[in-house]
Formats: structure tokens, C-alpha cells, sequence
């Protein structure tokens, strides 16, 4: 591992830190927390974090030493001075005379000192920083380190990759404990430049921001060089089937049985973030996986992302994905028994007073194929995937050199339904459509509109579009997935669905919504016209739909079609026939789904909206129309039974309520101010 400091680059930091306000002091704890957390190697979603030992004034005027360390909910990759925290020192100290302290009276102390009230909460590491001498104190879960300590014989590993340069501190969990233990290591021996976690991870610490960095970097080094004289086979394969079915065909049907069900409510879905590589692949194919794979987590922090253990399927065949479904079932059946089997196991050892956590999976290991991480959230899935990576890279590397040995499970557990941990996801909001994804088609105003209301109320959503760029434009502004596809075209939607479930999982959401409106008095357009409107108005439609009900009848929890209709298909206007009878057709469509597949959970709901700027309805047309009207073009816009213009936004909102509209099929949701009302009374 290489050093990332750059004295520029550190001196460019503090001056633009500087002429905001900002000390030195926090100014280098940034720019140094920013080269931890970017490492992945060294930090992963929050495992970690550092404080430097300076000074700071309160509202009084009156200056205080204090320590500035990492709060909860800043990421040590983009850290801001907000996210350090100013806690006075001299109370946090007194602590360390005391011989006991509840993680509560910990975290209220450290409040009651923070010099600004509103900042977040410190580090639940705050008083192991804080009992330390030196300035600035890193904290990290670097791979190696934990791949090093990991062993049944970590300790005595540690020692003799750190010859007396490293404290080695044996396992308890974090908090006063800890704390305090760790202070006495250092105390035996001041000289050591850091201390060893042992099976959690590692400090480093220096009197300025570079010492304790490069330190950190040099002491990361020396496991490295440790590990690479491991055995170069680690994981003997297994015999697997001479073909495997893909992450696409597969990850639905996982994904569907990971949800969870209760009778007469809205299954609780997750996303699935698919990951897979030669190392993962190595993994995973392991003859011996069963065993590896189940002996928990390579730091306890993660067990909150990730639960201990993985759930392990068969490989998937191709030809035979019912056989896999049956087995995928049956897999997620005994991870939940044995999950609650756990549960009660460790919760009768500390009295009966936890209550239990969902049992789903949060990592899904497949031979043949790779790794999926399972979220309530797209970011969730995202950083589970990411923890199970670095697990490969941790258990590879320690089965290298010995033996993978993490912590005991009741220790886990402890960490698992600490509290401390417990309030990191606490403050996570549950939208209405959290754990759904949505597929929308059409780029343009309606489209636009559609997927950033979707993702507003919590869905992770896919835009489609023949403009790729355009697609990718929308997507980015809601941190979806955006991707060109001809919705005209079966191979490149396929293509493009399959691209959506090994990004998030599958589809709960169809909203059908490209289409363009071709003109023409319906005698006279050409056979050519009408078939490249019934192409994309109508057959386009069934095409996504039918692989969206494909998609939605392996998850078997349901799902929403929704439509984009017009009010040319029950109320025709004059020269509008090219477009208004494919149209008329997609209505029927839309029922024709609502008939055939309501037994199983998915609901077919239509939008007709009027009068609303956008690709079909162009600022050229709405002119060309309030001119041959005689009004002016707001009036046209607005001339509706209320007399308001209809915006993207209203139609957006209406795909939005027809997707949390539990017990509503076959409907058409008029939005047009009253305009069909007007016309057919």
C-alpha cells in the first residue's frame, strides 16, 4: 500500500479551508480522513474514523481543548469540518477514572460537552481517541489487517509482523471497555506508534496528520507483505454443471424469495446489487464454501449490513430455473429457521430483553455466478455488495496463511443488537416505495417527470430511452440507471430489463410511457404511417409489458403496469387517427392484463392525460392550436373544467398513486382538468 500524502495538495486544503474559517488543525484531519476513506481497502461505510486533538471556543467566547472526531453520518471519503465534531476534552478524560459506564451515560456525556449542540453525534470510538496522548488517532478495518488477526492464532501473528512497534489489544467490544483497555496498552508501552485490534481492526496515531496517516499506510504494508507469503491455491474447486444460468434469469427469483411476506400486506422487497470477478468466482465456486463461507463477519461493524452469515444456493442451470426456485426457496426457509434459531439462542443468554430483526438474507453467495447484496435501498444493496466483496478479499488472504477464525457468535450478536449500532439504521427513512424498481420508458417531460417522483417516494428507478443520453440525463439527476433501448425492438428491451435486474433486482414497476403522435385524416395516411405508430404506440407497450410480467411472475410478490394512454383513445379528435387508434388498442391492452394475470398480484392501471407540455405536444403545436382557437396559448393550456394547465408533475403524481394503489386493476386515471368531461357531457 502506497502513501496518497501530497504536501501541495495538503497546503491547497488548508488555504481553501483557511479562508473559510476553518483551523489548520481540522483542515489536515479532513484531507487526511478523505485519503483513509476513499481507500477501500482501508474503510468501508462508515468502518472507521479519526480526530485530531485541538482547540475551540464556545458561545461564550471561552476556549476549550478539544477533540474534533468523526460524527455519525459523514462519510470519511467527503468528509466537511461538520462531519468532526468539537467535544471538550478534559470531561471525556475524567472518564477513564471510572470503572464502569453504560454505553447511554457514554454517548450522553459526549453530547453534553460537544460545543455545538446540533452537530451530530461523536464516534461510539470517541473516548478511545480521546484517552490516547497524541494529536491525531486513525482508526481503520483495513482488509489485511483483519485478514492477519482473523486466525485462531491472530494475536501471536500480530506480534511477530509488529515486533513490538504495535500494541495488540485483545477483543472487546467497542465502547468504555474498551476504551479504557486500549488506553492501558498504551500505557505499558508509550513508544508502541499504534495499536491492534484484535479481530476488529487497527489505530495508528503521530503528532501531526501525516505521522499518524503514514503510519496507518506503513503498518497496513506489513500485513500485506505478511499475507503474500501465503499459499497461492486458497479455495480447491467444486465440480459444477458445464453451464450456469445468468445473474438476469436468476436474481429475480432470489430476490422474491428474500422478500418478506405477510398475509394481506405489501410484501417488504429489497434491491439486489449483483457483483462477480475472478476473485469472487474463486470464492464461491470453493469446494469447501459451506464451511468458509458461515464462520461470520471480518469485523463486527459490518454484522449490521450484513448479518453474520450469507445465504448459499445451488448453481442454476439453464433450462432448469424451476429446480433452482424450489432450491432458492427451501434455502431462504432454513436460513430464516436457523436465523431465529439464533435469534433466541443468544437473546435467552442476555435475559430475553432484545427484540428481533428481520431474518432476510443481506448477502446471497451462487456459485457460477457471484455475489449479491440485498438492501432496503439501492445504496443498501450497494454497501452490502461492497462489505461482501471486501469479505472475499479478508477470508482469501486468511485462509492464505492459516485459518479464517472471526469472532464467536455470541459476541456478534452483541454487536448485532447493540444500540449504539442499532441507531445508525434507526434514522433511515422508509419511503412508501422503498424497496420497489421501477422501469419508466421515455425520456421526455412526462418521463422525466415520472422517475424522479418514483425515486422521490423511495423506488430505485431505470429510464429507457431510443436517446441514450438523454435516458442517462434523467437517471443521473435520481441516481437511477439510465439506458438506451428502441422499445420497438424485442432484443434490445430484453437486453435492457436484463441490464435493470442485475442492477437493482428485478422490476415491481412498469411505467409504459414512450410514444410519439402521429398525424394525418385517417383515410388518407399510408399503410407505412399507421404501422410505425401501431409499432411504437401500441406494440412497444405489450413488448415491455410482457417482459416486465416475465420479470414479475419469478418474483411471484406482484407488481404495477401502468400506461401512458391518451384521450384520443375515448374521445378522437379529427386528424389524430394514426395516433389514436393504437392508443385505443394500449387501453385494451391494459385490461386485457388487468383479466389475465390479477391472480397473481399484478395490477394494470392506465393514465389519460391532456394538454401537457412535452414531446408530443411541442411549444410549435400548442401555438399553431390557440392561434386557430383565437385564444392565447395560456388559455388553451388551461381551457379545462378548473381552468388550470396540466404539468408533467400532475401526471407524474398520478403514475405515482396508481403504483401505491394496492387494490385498483383495469383503471384509467383521467388528467386533463376536466377537458373529457367537458367534451362527453
Amino acid at each position: 500500500m502506497k502513501s496518497q500524502w501530497n504536501d501541495s495538495a495538503a497546503d491547497e486544503v488548508v488555504a481553501a479551508y483557511g479562508a473559510k474559517g476553518v483551523g489548520a488543525d481540522i483542515a489536515l484531519r479532513v484531507y487526511t480522513t478523505r485519503l483513509l476513506g476513499r481507500d477501500p481497502l482501508l474503510v468501508l461505510h462508515g468502518g472507521g474514523n479519526t480526530s485530531v486533538k485541538t482547540h475551540g471556543r464556545d458561545d461564550l467566547g471561552e476556549e476549550h481543548d478539544v477533540i474534533a472526531v468523526k460524527g455519525s453520518g459523514a462519510d470519511m471519503a467527503d468528509i466537511e469540518p461538520w462531519g468532526l465534531p468539537a467535544v471538550k476534552l478534559k470531561p471525556l478524560r475524567q472518564l477513564r477514572a471510572l470503572e464502569a459506564l453504560s454505553d447511554e451515560a457514554m454517548v450522553n456525556v459526549q453530547r453534553l460537552n460537544l460545543l455545538d449542540s446540533a452537530a451530530p453525534n461523536p464516534s461510539i470510538e470517541t473516548l478511545l481517541h480521546a484517552f490516547l496522548l497524541h494529536k491525531f488517532v486513525d482508526h481503520t478495518h483495513a482488509a489485511s489487517v483483519l485478514s492477519l488477526v482473523d486466525q485462531p492464532d491472530g494475536e501471536a501473528l500480530a506480534r511477530e509482523v509488529y515486533d513490538g512497534r504495535m500494541g495488540i489489544v485483545p477483543y472487546i467490544a467497542p465502547g468504555f471497555g474498551l476504551a479504557k483497555a486500549a488506553a492501558g496498552v498504551f500505557d505499558s508501552d508509550p513508544r508502541v506508534e499504534g495499536l491492534i485490534l484484535h479481530k476488529h481492526g487497527i489505530f495508528t496515531f503521530g503528532d501531526t496528520a501525516q505521522e499518524a496517516y503514514e503510519r496507518m499506510i506503513e503498518m497496513v504494508s506489513l500485513a500485506e507483505s505478511r499475507l503474500r507469503q501465503g499459499r497461492p491455491i486458497v479455495f480447491p474447486a467444486r465440480a459444477l454443471a458445464s453451464a450456469t444460468a445468468s445473474a438476469a434469469d436468476i436474481v429475480p427469483i432470489i430476490r422474491g424469495a428474500c422478500a418478506l411476506k405477510k398475509d394481506g400486506d405489501e410484501p417488504v422487497r429489497f434491491i439486489a446489487d449483483f457483483r462477480t470477478a475472478p476473485e469472487i468466482l474463486n470464492y464461491v465456486n470453493g469446494a469447501e464454501l459451506a464451511s468458509y463461507s458461515q464462520r461470520g463477519v471480518v469485523t463486527p461493524d459490518h454484522i449490521i449490513r450484513t448479518k453474520n452469515r450469507p445465504l448459499v444456493l445451488p448453481q442454476p442451470e439453464p433450462g432448469r430455473l424451476d429446480d433452482f426456485a424450489v432450491g432458492v426457496r427451501e434455502a431462504v426457509a432454513k436460513f430464516v429457521a436457523d436465523y431465529d434459531a439464533y435469534f433466541a439462542r443468544e437473546n435467552a443468554a442476555v435475559g430475553g430483553i432484545k427484540s428481533r430483526l428481520d431474518a432476510s438474507p443481506r448477502v446471497v453467495l451462487v456459485p457460477g455466478v457471484g455475489l449479491f447484496g440485498l438492501g432496503r435501498t439501492a445504496k443498501d444493496a450497494s454497501m452490502a455488495a461492497d462489505l461482501a466483496e471486501n469479505t472475499v478479499k479478508v477470508v482469501t488472504d486468511a485462509e492464505a496463511i492459516g485459518r479464517y477464525e472471526p469472532l464467536p457468535e455470541s459476541d456478534l450478536f452483541a454487536l448485532e443488537y447493540w444500540s449504539l449500532e442499532q441507531a445508525k439504521l434507526k434514522g433511515a427513512v422508509v419511503k412508501k416505495l422503498t424497496g420497489q424498481v421501477a422501469v419508466v420508458t421515455g425520456a421526455g417531460a412526462i418521463g422525466a417527470a415520472t422517475a424522479k417522483a418514483l425515486a422521490a417516494d423511495g423506488a430505485a428507478v431505470a429510464v429507457l430511452d431510443i436517446d441514450g443520453e438523454a435516458a442517462k440525463k434523467v437517471a443521473s439527476a435520481i441516481k437511477g440507471l439510465g439506458l438506451a433501448c428502441d422499445v420497438t425492438k424485442s432484443e434490445q428491451v430484453r437486453s435492457a430489463f436484463a441490464a435493470v435486474a442485475e442492477r437493482f433486482g428485478g422490476v415491481d414497476i412498469l411505467v409504459s410511457n414512450a410514444g410519439a403522435a402521429w398525424q394525418g385524416r385517417i383515410g388518407e395516411v399510408s399503410d407505412e404511417l399507421l404501422r410505425k405508430s401501431f409499432e411504437l404506440n401500441f406494440f412497444a407497450h405489450q413488448t415491455v409489458a410482457q417482459e416486465a410480467v416475465r420479470i414479475m411472475l419469478k418474483q411471484g410478490t406482484g407488481g404495477a403496469l401502468l400506461f401512458n394512454l391518451s384521450k384520443q383513445a375515448v374521445n378522437p379528435g379529427a386528424n389524430f387517427g394514426p395516433y389514436g387508434l393504437p392508443k385505443a388498442a394500449t387501453m385494451l391492452l391494459m385490461r386485457q392484463y388487468a383479466l389475465d394475470y390479477g391472480a397473481d398480484g399484478i395490477r394494470s392501471n392506465g393514465v389519460n392525460a391532456d394538454r401537457v407540455r412535452s414531446g408530443l405536444l411541442t411549444d410549435a403545436m400548442i401555438a399553431a392550436r390557440s392561434k386557430a382557437r383565437g385564444v392565447s396559448e395560456a388559455d388553451y393550456m388551461s381551457g379545462n373544467l378548473l381552468q388550470r394547465e396540466v404539468t408533467a408533475d400532475d401526471v407524474a403524481q398520478a403514475f405515482v398513486a396508481l403504483a401505491l394503489a394496492r387494490k385498483t386493476t383495469g383503471h384509467i386515471e383521467t388528467v386533463d382538468g376536466g377537458n373529457i368531461a367537458a367534451a362527453l357531457r
